[in-house]
């Protein structure tokens, strides 16, 4: 299907718990407000739902803070879902807990075997799924994967993301089937060779981690240069509050699970 790394029918979110107080962080910046947290969510629950698809939000689970960051615990191709192994102790309950929803809105389940994946280290194309290596992906699981992506369609190819950055896309996502937002750094590896590149401004970084679905791209707020500079490229841009998410290490992608089902079935 063409376009399907950005057209989507379908995304399950979680609605976030109140032990997100207690979510893992690189770097202490003080805990969220569960409150502005949930208000943040809703608002970026009803952006994907204006796009015309179909969003479901799934149950907070208070026994697994970073929960609301849906992505890492998996990754769904061509409608089937691959349950993941994040990487941190923490979250190594989050896909067995997710697979029942995955059962009942994907068109079959996957379980990865082996290794550690998280979610937030894959980033899709309409060809290739590029898997980075970081502190929460391991080669052993990326080799798991391989096979499992190869016979639903796609190509893996594994990148080596700089050891400084927590995930591939903390600092890189697809605006479309050829173009890459990315830091400087990250682009200065040489990892997107084929892909237009389109960098961050200086200063907003954390812009890198947007969201193309259907026809907007979705922007942390509080990055204007980057904003201008795809809006000028052709993009349309829409601005989301992640503040409470950035204080535990998320972003505009860790919170949805995007997928397309055939004929738009599946899930509501």
């Amino acid at each position: 299907m063409e376009n399907r790394s950005i057209s989507f029918t379908h995304a399950l979110c979680r609605a976030p718990a109140g032990s997100v107080t207690d979510g893992l962080r690189a770097v202490d910046q003080g805990d969220p407000d569960p409150v502005a947290f949930a208000r943040e969510h809703a608002a970026y629950v009803a952006a994907l739902r204006a796009t015309g698809a179909s969003v479901t939000v799934l149950p907070a689970l208070e026994e697994f803070p970073d929960s609301v960051f849906i992505e890492d615990p998996a990754l769904v191709l061509n409608g089937v879902a691959i349950t993941l192994r994040p990487g941190a102790p923490s979250r190594a309950g989050e896909a067995a807990a997710l697979r029942p929803d995955l059962v009942r809105h994907c068109a079959g389940v996957i379980d990865l075997p082996e290794g550690a994946v998280d979610g937030g280290d894959i980033l899709c194309s309409d060809s290739e799924v590029m898997v980075g290596l970081s502190a929460r992906t391991d080669r052993a699981g990326i080799a798991a994967l391989r096979p499992i992506v190869e016979d639903l369609g796609y190509r893996l190819r594994l990148v080596e993301t700089p050891p400084e950055i927590l995930h591939f896309k903390t600092e890189s996502s697809l605006l479309d089937p050829e173009t890459v937002l990315a830091t400087p750094r990250l682009a200065a590896t040489g990892c997107f060779a084929g892909y237009r590149v389109i960098e961050t401004a200086e200063g907003e970084e954390a812009a890198a981690n947007a969201v193309r679905f259907n026809a907007p791209v979705f922007l942390s707020a509080g990055h204007p240069r980057t904003a201008e500079r795809l809006a000028q490229t052709g993009y349309e841009v829409v601005e989301l509050e992640t503040m409470q998410a950035a204080l535990v290490d998320g972003g505009l992608s860790c919170m949805s699970l995007r997928y397309s089902m055939p004929d738009g079935q599946g899930g509501a």
